[in-house]
């Protein structure tokens, strides 16, 4: 788990009101393949600790999310410099341009794959898991749209889905980690980014017990098996 009691893990989320101000977004990487602003991204707007330093925004009434990646604010402009961003219309399934990015390599949307406090609470998770691994191919599938790999074919192209298997044996967790491992049957995990692999990602929440999910890091990455949910577009 790539997330956890400690602020800095976890990718943080801000929710705003469907009047709060636009500001202007300056690309500094691949505007070419980003959704022009403005966005309505507070000043304070809290974001991702590390290297990624994601953005997210989701808007109230308007239901679209707004998410910069290397997002760092332009003090003399008044808005924000990302290296790339998107914006998803969330009453649509419309995915993004062939080839295109957003502030995943995927070019998939990151808040709907992260597992966030108030859901695990719930005691049900009802989506894929967002997770990253070390080295990809040159090759996505379907809701993906943006590989960031190489030539190798026994490398996992983005958009990939695994799963737990059936068989793999769960009644051992407890707590918050056994709600994460059946959503991790039921609906699996989408490979999203490159980064260490077989993490899964959670949004920011200082109430996360790390004791309870470390139980999750017994789990080796043989419990998973790759599902087919489309072919590879390179």
């Amino acid at each position: 788990p790539d997330f956890g009691s400690n602020p800095d893990y976890g990718i943080p989320y801000n929710v705003v009101e469907d009047n709060q101000k636009l500001v202007p977004i300056t690309f500094t990487a691949y505007g070419d393949e980003s959704d022009e602003g403005p966005y309505p991204v507070p000043d304070n707007a809290k974001r991702e600790a590390g290297s990624d330093r994601h953005v997210l925004v989701l808007q109230k009434g308007t239901c679209k999310l707004f998410e910069l990646f290397n997002a760092e604010r332009d003090l003399a402009g008044g808005g924000w410099f990302a290296d790339s961003a998107a914006v998803f219309d969330l009453t649509s399934n419309a995915l993004r341009p062939e080839g295109w990015t957003s502030a995943d390599a995927a070019g998939l949307a990151i808040l709907p794959g992260l597992i966030r406090y108030e859901e695990v609470e719930t005691g049900k998770i009802t989506h894929a898991i967002r997770f990253t691994a070390s080295r990809s191919q040159r090759g996505y599938i379907h809701p993906a749209t943006h590989f960031a790999g190489s030539n190798d074919a026994s490398l996992p192209p983005m958009g990939l889905r695994v799963r737990m298997k059936a068989s793999y044996d769960i009644s051992g967790l407890t707590g918050h980690s056994r709600v994460i491992a059946e959503a991790m049957k039921t609906y699996g995990m989408m490979l999203a980014d490159n980064g260490s692999s077989w993490y899964f990602q959670g949004a920011t929440d200082s109430r996360w017990d790390d004791d309870d999910l470390n139980q999750l890091k017994a789990i080796p990455g043989s419990a998973f098996e790759a599902v087919y949910t489309g072919e590879i577009i390179q």
